[in-house]
């Protein structure tokens, strides 16, 4: 290699480590919630530092700490708040979810034929897309499809000013709706809620909240996280159980028709739903079953517990094995592996299967974690979201 050649490799490389720091220091966020005690779990590079040695503290409240590279060069400061460390009821029975949009979210487009049997798109050149979320027409604000179909055919076709949110962002247009019938549409699809079933992951006595699925729900349409308004978790009676299979997730069926409300749903996170409990009799939780929040430097891998709920309505516990641990993962609900042992299980479900998202994982008498996905291509397996992820996503809504 000559030496241009070499200098450009060089330089290359030195880009790609540059890449590198920027990327992960960047990737930390502004502010950071710990339990006492708890290390700071953020991939640690070489050279990169914290102003204090304090990312491990005994004191609750909030401190400023500056990175900084080889303690000369300052590269941003973060805000970590210290949290007392918590005990949690585990629950495991299964829910039935019911989630109202923010607006009405805009889920498909199509062509309409007018009054005269020409076509009209509406929504053309008005910059909406799907997975947008309408919040106003005309100033007149918007939380249901029916009050936007009220909305539209209350000005009679003239020109419409429509807000939108997209990703934390208002937009306004203008867009004309079109006549048909002595009706007026803007040709989109629209939708305001969503139904399913789930896991109850714990209950929080000491706030009264509650976390489960472990991982947000999305628009199937979309296929982006949805943005509620509000909720309800529902009891359900699970109605049928379709075993998983190799290339084939199976399922938990359940009714929620005439069911009982248990609580209401603030918050849809990629972490799970949360919200407060108002009906813990349907769940027939048991306070005194508490237990604490196990830290990352305590969960190990080897066997632990599963709780789910199946059939009559009974929680059971489940043999499961913790195959890997993502210690430094905060970006997402895939913090382990785990893999089901105990052949009760196998032989009901053949796994994991879908509406067993959110079901608590115990070792050691702690908390650790609840499930969140399974492995396709292998029922056994699927991941878990760490618990102390769950409780701190508690802190923000509360």
């Amino acid at each position: 290699m000559d030496k241009k050649n070499f200098l450009k490799s060089g330089l290359v490389l030195i880009l790609l480590i540059v890449l590198c720091y920027v990327a992960n220091v960047t990737s930390i966020p502004d502010g950071i919630i710990l339990f006492e005690g708890e290390n700071l779990q953020y991939l640690k590079l070489y050279g990169v530092t914290v102003e204090t040695s304090t990312t491990t503290s005994s004191s609750t409240g909030k401190y400023n700490l500056a990175i900084s590279l080889f303690n000369k060069i300052p590269l941003r400061d973060i805000s970590v708040n210290i949290i007392p460390k918590t005990s949690v009821v585990p629950v495991g029975n299964s829910i039935g979810i019911k989630l109202y949009t923010s607006g009405v979210l805009v889920v498909g487009m199509s062509e309409i034929y007018g009054d005269n049997n020409q076509v009209y798109k509406p929504y053309e050149n008005s910059g909406i897309e799907e997975g947008d979320m309408i919040v106003e027409v005309n100033n007149d604000v918007v939380t249901c499809t029916s009050e936007l179909i009220d909305v539209v055919n209350k000005y009679k076709g003239e020109d419409l000013e429509l807000k939108y949110s997209r990703e934390g962002n208002i937009y306004t247009t203008n867009i004309s709706p079109a006549k048909v019938d002595d009706k007026y549409k803007l040709g989109l699809w629209v939708r305001d809620g969503t139904a399913g079933v789930g896991t109850i992951s714990f209950y929080e006595p000491s706030t009264g909240m509650f976390a489960a699925l472990g991982h947000g729900i999305v628009d199937v349409d979309t296929e982006k996280l949805l943005s509620i308004s509000t909720g309800e978790i529902l009891s359900t009676n699970i109605i049928s159980i379709q075993r998983g299979e190799k290339g084939k997730p199976g399922e938990l069926k359940g009714a929620i028709l005439n069911s009982q409300s248990i609580g209401k749903i603030y918050k849809n996170t990629d972490f799970g739903i949360y919200g407060k409990l108002e009906n813990t009799g349907v769940l027939n939780i048991n306070k005194g079953d508490v237990v604490e929040v196990a830290t990352r430097d305590e969960i190990k891998k080897g066997k632990a517990e599963l709780i789910c709920t199946l059939e009559n309505n009974l929680r059971e516990k489940y043999e499961v094995e913790v195959e890997t641990i993502y210690k430094n993962n905060n970006s997402n609900n895939k913090s382990m592996i785990i893999k089901v042992t105990d052949e009760r299980l196998i032989d009901k479900t053949g796994g994991i299967i879908q509406g067993m998202s959110g079901s608590p994982i115990v070792q050691n008498g702690k908390l650790i974690g609840a499930v969140t996905h399974v492995l396709v291509n292998d029922p056994t397996m699927g991941y878990a979201v760490f618990a102390d992820l769950m409780v701190k996503k508690i802190r923000e809504v509360e």
